[in-house]
């Protein structure tokens, strides 16, 4: 029963973030002047649709140990499915930790840094040059991490952060 609710939560979670996303756009308006509603959501001819995004994890910090990654995602939210995740980072060398990409199965794997149950992404080699590529594919959530130093990077909680893609709107939003 509580493993239920435990999954309940989640969920409910996870919709509240999404909607808190939706809702955080700065032009929002609340009220009943709708005079500008047809512009906004009515028939588009040019209903091209936004393209999918490069993101490099961290911005310029790039994906190294001490940067929280959590609060980076939290600011460069949203993300859509279909945008690319770009974790740079340096090969190991004598002045560098290594450091690698491991995705979660779940909530309580991602929380626990349980990289039994990961799975491994990229290793510590791969992040040089252009870095390793991911594309949110899913609308789902994705939960990473760095899997170094037997889990040590993830455990202190800073190489770790969790995404939500979105799906993409239609059209252009103002």
């Amino acid at each position: 029963m509580a493993a239920k609710f435990a999954h309940e939560l989640v969920i409910l979670v996870i919709i509240a973030s999404m909607f808190a996303v939706s809702m955080a756009n700065k032009d929002w308006s609340f009220g009943s002047n709708n005079t500008d509603w047809w512009s906004r959501f009515g028939n588009h001819h040019n209903t091209t649709q936004q393209q999918p995004k490069n993101i490099i994890v961290g911005g310029l910090e790039h994906w190294h140990f001490g940067y929280n990654y959590t609060d980076w995602a939290i600011k460069d939210a949203p993300f859509y499915v279909n945008d690319t995740l770009v974790f740079k980072y340096d090969a190991p060398n004598a002045t560098t930790f290594p450091h690698s990409v491991y995705m979660f199965q779940n909530f309580w794997s991602f929380l626990k840094c349980d990289l039994k149950r990961a799975k491994k992404l990229a290793n510590p080699t791969q992040g040089s040059g252009e870095g390793f590529k991911f594309v949110l594919k899913r609308w789902q959530p994705h939960y990473f991490a760095c899997g170094e130093r037997n889990g040590f990077h993830c455990n202190n909680g800073t190489m770790k952060f969790s995404v939500m893609p979105m799906l993409r709107p239609f059209w252009q939003w103002p």
